[in-house]
This record gives C-alpha cells, structure tokens and sequence, in this order.
C-alpha cells in the first residue's frame, strides 16, 4: 500500500460554520509530488473517512480553541463552548449513518485536477482536489434540523495536523489525519497557498542586514534566498551605476570576413562592442519574467547585495533610487524613463525569443496609480518595451552592511528611508570552537565575549566588535590555529581597533614596554606561542587557558583534534568512531520499535543525569522545528514516527556522552566493543 503524507497550514485549514455557503472550502492543494500517487486513477478518486479519526480530529480542534480560522475573505474567531463540541459530534453522528443504521466509515468521490488551461490561456500546474462538500441533515444540540456542508478541511487544525492519503487493496483512499502538540508551518502549500506563505516569511521588499563582522549576515540571507532564484553581487569603491545595471563593453566575435565578390571567405575574431548586463538588468528581467508566468502568484526573485556600503549608493544606483519607493501593492510607486540603450536592451531581452522573454504578455496597468503614458501606450506596454522602469512586487532586493566599515562611504538618510533595517546581535553559535595555543586552547566564545567588552571600553561603539564568525576553524574541525588566530584576529584588533588607543594587550613581546604587532612572530617567521599566550591571559585571564587534556567535544572524534579517539565495533560493524557508534546504537533502537509514537521514543532515549547539560544539546531525538541555529549540525536523517512526527537524530557524539548511549544499548543486551590498535 502506498501513502503520502501532506503537513496541513492555515490555508488549508478553513474552519466552516455550519451555515457557511457553498463557495469555501471547496479545494484541497496538495504538493506537485504528491501527483504520483494518483496520476493513474483518472480524473476523479474515491476517498474513505473514518468516524473514530474525524471524531478524534474535530475534538482536538475544539481542545486548541479559541482560535481564528480563515472565513471567506475575514479571520473568524470561534470561541470553546460545550455547543461547539455538541454539534460537531452530532454531524458526524449524521455523516456516519447510512438508513438509519450507524457505520464506521462513508466514502466520498473527488476530482482531482492537474495542469488545468485557464481562462487567460495559461496553464495551472497546481495539483488539488475539488468537490468536496457533501450535504449533511443533523440535528443541533438544541434539537432542531439543520442543513450544513461536510469538508475534510474543517477536520484541519492548522500547524498541527497531517493528512495521511493510503491506497487501499481495494483501489480506495483512505484518510486520515494526525495532530501533533505543537505547531509547525513548513511553507509548502501549492499555488496561491504556497506564495501566500512565502510573501508572509519574506515580506521585506528591501532589507538591509547589518552587524558587526563575522555574525553571519551573508549566511542568513543565503538561508532564507536558497529556495529562490537569486543574483548576487558584491559593492566596492570602484562600482557604480555600469557595473550594477551594464553598459556596452568590447567582446571578442566571431565576424564573417567577405570576398571580392561579396561572398564569406572566412570568419574571424574581431573587438566588437556589445551590452552587458550586470545584476540589477538581470534581476529585473528575472523578476518580470517570473511575473508574467506567475501574477501574484509569481516565484520571487533575489537580488543581493553584499557589502551595500563599501560602494557610493548614490553613484551605483543613480536614478534608479526613485525606483525602491514601493507602493503598497509592492510595486514601485514612480516608474522612471529608461535611457535609449537600456530600452533597446530591455525590449530584445522582453521579445518572443529573447533571453528573457515575456510570452504570456503582462497585466499590470493598475500597479501605478493615475499613470499616463509619454507614449500613449499602457503602463503593461511601457514595460513590455523598455520605455520605463518599474520594479514589480516579486522582486526582492536584500543587502548586508558591516558596521565596522559603515564610514567608508556614508548612506544619506534618504536612502536609509526606502530600506527595512535588520540587525543580526553577536551571538553564541554553539559551535564549541577553540583556539589553539601550543599544548593549550581557549574556547573561542569566552575570548569572543571579553574581546568585545574592551573593544567597546576602547571604540565606544558596537561597530568593531568581533562576531561567532569574523574567524573559523579549518574545514572538519573546530580548533582556530595559531596562524590563523594571529593573521586574521590579532592583526584585525591592532590594526582597526586599538593600534592609536590603548594598546597595552600588545605588550607581549621581550621588551613588554613596547606594543608592537610583530611581537607575534619569531625570527624565522613562525607564531610566538608565548605571545599569543601572553595575549589571551590578558583578555580572558589565566583560568579559561586549558590544557589540552581538558579539551572539549568533538563533532566527529577526528585524531587531528589530540582527544580520545577510542574505536569500537557494533551489530557487526568496525572501526567505529564514537559519532558513528552513537548513531548506529539510535538507529538500531528506532528501527526495532517503529511502532512507537515519537514521544515514547524520545523518552525512553532521553539523557540521563550521567551527561552533563551542555553535552545534551537538543535531545538523542528533537522535533524538526526545535533544531535550530548551529545546532543544526549536531543532528542529520529526518525521519517520521508512528504518530506523524517529524524528527531527527542526534549526531555530535563525543567522549562527555558517548558512555551513555553505550550503556543503553548494553541494557538493551547489545554488544559494544572497544577496539585497540
């Protein structure tokens, strides 16, 4: 038997009253990849409910209750009341009744509908069912008969509930839905649904992210733009509005080369000039495209800017900077004339055939409110033709800004005005790093927390302090070394930071009357150990100096590390490191108990007082939506349990943890070997 399993948002779950009209709730959107299990059952499908799971289903609504549910085009909210509850089990009692006998199951046929030709000529690709409702006499808990519509959708608690569709033996659809403790909102609902939901978790048109260096800014732009079409480009002093919109360049052609009589005899290369598209053209060419195709509904498109403040805005941008005033509707609010070579561009790159070519033609002669043409044309053939521009309200330009460098070329307000502002704090990522020194670390956030506050004594501001990031351990590892700690921290704090202050923590060297950067290196050119000693002990004092046999976890239990690196061999297996032995010894439980809900996993896997919290983490097993940050590496293989609950594993196994897991798997009469060399 085969199932799928589709996780239910508010915008498939539309609590209907009981005198609701026929027009709500009358489809079902389900993923595109969900097709598969239905394209070969025609254009309609016979479904089967069951009374315990709708009864289960539409008393765990009213446990959530009061709460607001989508009403036609308004937000309704129902109230917990004894009537509420009366009433919903009296339409089931009278769903579930067939000649006045009670059964335990009815079906339903629906239509399933896929790649349906619309009205304007397009396609929907969406992938849904209508048909839904089904007439339904109950009687109320008044005593009165009543009429109402029966939908699966108002069985739906929105965030909680998963639809479980199995193709039964007997070619039937059975249905069920399951309902988690806490909510979640994966995003991914088709159509009109699934944009709704994008707009609403990236609703800042133009947004700036700024910080101190090394918080992660790029990092969490790219997190939420990695789903999306996005051009990225990078601001510095020499860009202006050429390299960020484009210009005519010389390009190297192949140009045919004519005869005496007028014929090819050859082709050649030869300089010819040619425009260029840099990132805004390409980007909103893009974002007009995916317009076109989409409407509303169109996917976004990212333009990102790194750096936005390295480079002169007002240069870079030009008359573009009318543009970013965005009217509510998300388009911009003053559409600008375009130059005769970006018109040209613009119109060819728009043409049937061309690289970004407008096929189903544009609609968006109200985007502009009172918008008369120079040309006496449309505002959607303006558009289509170059003449103006006019960002459309699916494309999103994000920036990042250090703080540290914001004097390199200062943003004026007015320009501040048109951007949504987002600051990222300097924050414990978790990840444990370290930095080395000789036989001895420092953890990384302990040097990173006390640098900080004597970069604020010194600075007064926020602008120079080092953030989790500003420097990272070499790939598979997490010890910062020497080197990389002198040549990219210790130099950034001389140089930027307390060269022309007080540069008393530089006084490292043998002659601790002077404080000089190059006290850091020996003669031969390798790092002062004793320097950079000398250094830390002045930051974080001499008690958070550990040695190396005090050295904290491992991700992975790597020799390169100088920790415990202890194999093992399990259920057949050998050489294991303490990352793979953990997971194995978890994986092996799971599997061996798949009937269990993921409560009952968790809790029988649970630490106990023999770990120490802070090797804990999230839990042996942690709800998807409870995994966040940089504890996102210390877990891997998202996996479903019995009751539809979407979890992972841990991974970040180490010696602070390792003995418990090892003991779990011995209670459960499970061998666990230590191998020696």
């Amino acid at each position: 038997m085969e199932e799928i399993v589709k996780h239910i948002n508010d915008t498939n779950a539309s609590f209907r009253q009981p005198n609701a009209g026929d027009a709500k709730n009358t489809d079902l959107f389900l993923d595109n990849e969900h097709y598969s299990l239905f394209k070969d059952s025609g254009e309609q499908i016979t479904v089967r409910y069951s009374k315990e799971n709708l009864t289960k289903a539409i008393l765990f609504i009213a446990s959530i209750l009061p709460r607001k549910f989508d009403q036609s085009a308004t937000h309704e909210l129902i109230k917990f009341s004894k009537e509420f509850v009366l009433d919903q089990l009296a339409i089931i009692d009278a769903l579930f009744t067939v000649g006045g006998r009670s059964v335990n199951s009815f079906t339903q046929v629906w239509n399933a509908r896929k790649d349906v030709p619309q009205k304007n000529g397009k396609i929907d690709k969406r992938f849904y069912f209508n048909g839904l409702l089904k007439d339904v006499l109950y009687t109320d808990y008044k005593g009165v008969q009543r009429k109402t519509k029966f939908t699966i959708r108002n069985y739906f608690a929105g965030g909680y509930s998963d639809l479980h569709i199995l193709k039964a033996d007997d070619g039937i659809f059975d249905i069920r839905i399951s309902n988690a403790n806490v909510p979640t909102f994966d995003n991914k609902e088709d159509g009109l649904e699934e944009v709704a939901e994008q707009k609403k978790e990236i609703k800042c048109l133009q947004q700036i992210y700024y910080g101190a260096p090394g918080t992660g800014k790029s990092f969490e732009v790219k997190d939420t733009t990695k789903r999306y079409s996005t051009i990225r480009t990078t601001f510095h002093p020499d860009s202006d509005y050429s390299t960020f919109v484009g210009a005519y360049k010389p390009v190297m052609e192949e140009t045919p080369v004519y005869g005496a009589q007028g014929v090819e005899v050859a082709k050649e290369k030869r300089i010819t000039y040619s425009y260029v598209k840099q990132a805004f053209l390409k980007a909103y060419l893009g974002a007009w495209q995916k317009y076109s195709k989409g409407g509303e509904t169109a996917e976004p498109q990212f333009l990102v800017i790194e750096e936005i403040n390295r480079g002169n805005c007002a240069q870079i941008f030009g008359d573009l900077f009318q543009l970013l005033d965005r009217s509510d509707n998300g388009f911009s609010t003053y559409p600008i004339e375009a130059d005769s070579d970006l018109q040209n561009e613009i119109k060819k790159a728009f043409a049937e055939g061309g690289e970004y070519a407008i096929e189903n033609g544009l609609d968006v002669d109200d985007a502009v409110d009172g918008y008369t043409s120079n040309y006496g044309e449309t505002l959607s053939d303006d558009i289509k033709n170059g003449r103006v521009l006019l960002l459309p309200n699916n494309l999103y330009i994000w920036a990042t800004m250090n703080t540290s460098a914001q004097s390199l070329f200062p943003i004026d307000s007015a320009f501040k005005r048109r951007w949504d502002w987002r600051y990222v704090k300097i924050a414990d990522a978790g990840k444990g790093w370290k930095i080395k020194c000789g036989t001895e670390y420092c953890d990384w956030w302990t040097f990173v927390e006390e640098i900080n506050k004597k970069i604020a004594k010194e600075t007064s501001s926020d602008d120079k302090k080092l953030g989790y990031f500003f420097c990272k351990p070499d790939k598979n590892g997490n010890t910062i070394s020497e080197d990389k700690f002198v040549g990219k921290v210790l130099f950034y704090l001389w140089n930027d930071v307390f060269k022309d202050g007080d540069t008393s923590l530089f006084k490292v060297g043998e002659n601790t009357e002077e404080a000089t950067f190059e006290a850091f290196y020996n003669d031969d050119n390798t790092v002062n150990i004793e320097a950079i000693r000398k250094f830390l002990v002045a930051v974080v004092g001499d008690n958070n100096i550990k040695s190396g046999n005090e050295e904290g976890p491992s991700p992975d239990g790597n020799p390169s590390n100088g920790i415990d690196y202890t194999k093992y061999s399990f259920n057949g297996e050998t050489r294991l490191s303490k990352k793979d032995i953990g997971y194995k010894i978890v994986m092996k439980y799971i599997n061996e108990h798949s009937d269990k809900t993921f409560e009952e996993l968790q809790k029988n896997l649970a630490f106990d007082e023999s770990v120490d919290n802070k090797y804990r983490y999230k839990g042996v097993l942690a709800k998807v939506e409870d995994i966040n940050g940089s504890y996102q590496d210390c877990f891997s293989d998202e996996r479903t349990s019995s009751d539809g609950v979407n979890y992972k594993v841990l991974t970040w196994w180490n010696k602070y943890n390792i003995d418990f897991i090892i003991n779990f798997a011995k209670k459960q009469g499970w061998s666990v070997d230590k191998e020696t060399e």
